[in-house]
């Protein structure tokens, strides 16, 4: 049925509010991200902490982080619940504020790790050698623990050629600054979509090391447990395991007092097969979602618990 006039009208209103409205949000995240880089780093950090520990609790989110907890961690007191939601919060804004500063946050230097702010420990050197040096491609996976943008920093720190998928965000022009502060240390940023998956397998086969957040939820996914629930989760990376075999290794970071940061470079996990010896992609992927359990029981607070991980 043809819309009326006033439809029509009352239509193209709306989507020019969302333009205008839109466009505020992307002038107003532009502007903050260049207005913070101007600020110290680590005074910019604790700021962004106090506001989203202030605001945070009033919001939906802190509704949704609490029903994932409680499901989570049944055996926790509210009280604790609370604390890590306090946790969460704080880290969040402290990504916020970091992202502004990401050419300069990773500072390591092997020469003298002791003035760094970010700990590598010995293992995990090694391992970046070893995937540097061997002349294979590897699939690399992080979660959305501590500041998650620092895995693909540590990547190009330790001269691994990386292609690395991400979500572009919504706004244009959000989108557009976004960007130019990922690509001063990051490798080839590969936006989600339709073509994504190809332009990955293609990395791999050129010798390129592909990296890749895993644990959202991802409707139409295949079935894995996380913390003892069923949900759905990406399995790209078991895919393109399949095209490409190659070493699969995790990567996280853990966030220190003092603005400081930890490193750890999984051992190579091995991928299941199924009987025919094929890359089993349901099981690759429960696999993969079994690590990031281990790491988010271990620093509950650092998780991003805020959005709808089981449904």
């Amino acid at each position: 049925m043809a819309l009326s006039i006033k439809a029509r009208a009352r239509l193209a209103a709306r989507e020019a509010a969302k333009s205008v409205g839109g466009g505020l949000i992307g002038a107003s995240t532009v502007g903050m991200l260049r207005t913070t880089r101007y600020f110290d780093p680590v005074k910019t950090s604790n700021f962004f902490a106090r506001v989203t520990k202030t605001i945070g609790p009033r919001l939906r989110e802190h509704r949704i982080g609490r029903a994932n907890l409680t499901a989570a961690f049944p055996e926790k007191s509210p009280e604790e619940i609370e604390q890590i939601l306090m946790g969460v919060w704080d880290n969040l804004g402290r990504v916020g504020a970091e992202f502004a500063h990401m050419d300069h946050v990773w500072d390591y230097d092997r020469a003298h790790p002791e003035n760094s702010r970010i700990e590598l420990p010995k293992p995990t050197i090694e391992r970046f050698d070893h995937i540097r040096d061997d002349g294979k491609p590897a699939l690399i996976f992080a979660s959305h623990l501590a500041n998650w943008e620092l895995p693909a920093l540590a990547a190009v720190a330790h001269g691994l050629d990386t292609a690395i998928l991400y979500r572009r965000p919504n706004i244009a022009s959000a989108d557009r600054i976004i960007q130019e502060m990922r690509q001063v240390n990051m490798g080839t940023l590969i936006p989600a979509g339709r073509d994504a998956p190809l332009r990955l397998a293609e990395a791999l086969k050129q010798g390129q090391h592909v990296a890749m957040l895993v644990d959202q939820y991802l409707t139409g996914g295949v079935e894995v447990t996380f913390f003892g629930r069923k949900t759905r989760a990406n399995p790209m990376l078991a895919r393109l395991l399949r095209q490409v075999e190659c070493p699969i290794h995790g990567v996280r970071v853990i966030r220190k007092p003092g603005f400081r940061f930890t490193t750890e470079l999984t051992e190579e996990i091995p991928p299941v097969r199924d009987a025919d010896g094929k890359i089993d992609i349901q099981g690759t992927t429960q696999a993969i979602t079994n690590v990031v359990e281990g790491w988010v029981r271990e620093y509950p607070e650092q998780w991003l618990w805020l959005h709808r991980r089981w449904r």
